[in-house]
């Protein structure tokens, strides 16, 4: 162990020489990042404990960012050649540098939080959540963001002795029609997947329009509920957006119609 750790201060310079060199390219962390990243290879140098962590460190976030930012596949290779191998021809550290990598990326989110950009930025979930909607689950967004919370039922049979209740029809809701969905008979799906994904929220709570309910009530698929149900018994429920569904709608949805033909003109073929 002793000697893999001298080795490792050993090859301290030239992981420096990578890391000056990858970083320089990357316009993004600049001259601050080199300095960084030699200061901490000096203080290693005296501490052959940190030296370990610190060099293991080092050659994970080489190969994040070269794969990321510069696309240096090679660089993996020589990385590798610098890092002591263990008895099994591995790397002795690849554990470590693992966790320390991880620790890396949660210490730089925290920084660029700290620090102070003029310049909103779109939260970095929105892209893989766009990519995870189905249209008509766009068209139920643009509803909720233009006309506010829908209103639902759960529908319940009352038990003769007058205690408890079983439920026959929860969340029955107008939503479908309202939003123009395509494929109406997924709507329960398309809002369980919106809940998923944080962008919705099911409210026991009903809303404060008493006629939005007796509305919802007269449609034909809840009146069938009810008249099915020997003492059925209407809990008047409702549908909202999340403060993140409400800030994905604002960033990510053009919610006018001009607005999105004036975007997609340029798309169809």
């Amino acid at each position: 162990m002793n000697g893999d750790r001298a080795q490792l201060v050993e090859n301290a310079p030239g992981l420096a020489r990578l890391a000056a060199g990858m970083w320089w390219r990357a316009a993004k962390w600049g001259m601050g990042a080199s300095v960084r990243t030699g200061t901490r290879l000096a203080r290693a140098a005296a501490d052959p404990i940190l030296a370990a962590a610190v060099v293991a460190e080092l050659g994970t976030q080489m190969r994040e960012y070269a794969r990321d930012l510069l696309g240096i596949t090679e660089l993996d290779e020589r990385v590798r050649q610098l890092m002591p191998p263990d008895q099994d021809g591995n790397s002795s550290n690849g554990v470590v540098a693992e966790s320390v990598g991880l620790r890396v990326r949660g210490a730089l989110l925290l920084r660029a939080a700290a620090e102070v950009d003029p310049e909103e930025h779109a939260h970095p979930a929105y892209a893989r959540i766009l990519t995870e909607l189905a249209p008509d689950e766009g068209r139920i967004l643009r509803l909720l963001a233009t006309e506010g919370a829908q209103p639902s039922v759960d529908i319940r049979a009352a038990n003769l002795i007058g205690v408890g209740s079983q439920l026959v029809g929860a969340g029955l809701n107008m939503i479908g029609a309202q939003a123009g969905c395509r494929h109406r008979e997924q709507v329960p799906a398309y809002l369980n997947n919106l809940e998923r994904l944080g962008l919705i929220r099911f409210s026991r709570e009903p809303l404060d329009d008493p006629i939005a309910y007796q509305v919802l009530e007269a449609q034909p698929e809840v009146m069938d509920v009810i008249k099915g149900t020997s003492r059925a018994k209407p809990k008047q429920r409702s549908i909202h957006l999340t403060p993140f569904g409400r800030d994905f709608c604002q960033v990510c949805l053009p919610l006018d119609t001009a607005e999105v033909e004036a975007l997609t003109s340029d798309t169809q073929p």
